[in-house]
């Protein structure tokens, strides 16, 4: 399934998967927003697969905005295979933003 990012609101949602194929692409993209915003949210609840690459990732950014004094919200504790994937580092995972 290929990827898919939508916005709604302050949200930005990912459905599909987080492979090696397209994590790169989804850093560069974050990364863009982060540089122009000082907060972005990600859900993760409708991503179905997501890879090492795709957590590396996820945790660069999550890190990146914390040393640029930005705030990164990734929603998707709720999600087994997101919850599954990251693993001991799933501090980065929220159940929601509020």
């Amino acid at each position: 399934m290929a990827l898919q990012i939508t916005q709604n609101q302050e949200v930005f949602e990912i459905k599909g998967s987080i492979t090696a194929e397209n994590a790169k692409s989804l850093q560069h993209h974050f990364e863009k927003l982060l540089y122009n915003l000082n907060k972005v949210i990600i859900c993760l609840d409708k991503v179905k697969k997501i890879d090492s690459s795709g957590v590396t990732v996820l945790n660069k950014l999550f890190r990146n905005a914390v040393e640029n004094k930005k705030i990164l919200y990734i929603i998707g504790k709720e999600n087994k295979k997101v919850s599954a994937a990251f693993g001991k580092i799933n501090y980065v995972l929220k159940s929601d933003f509020v």
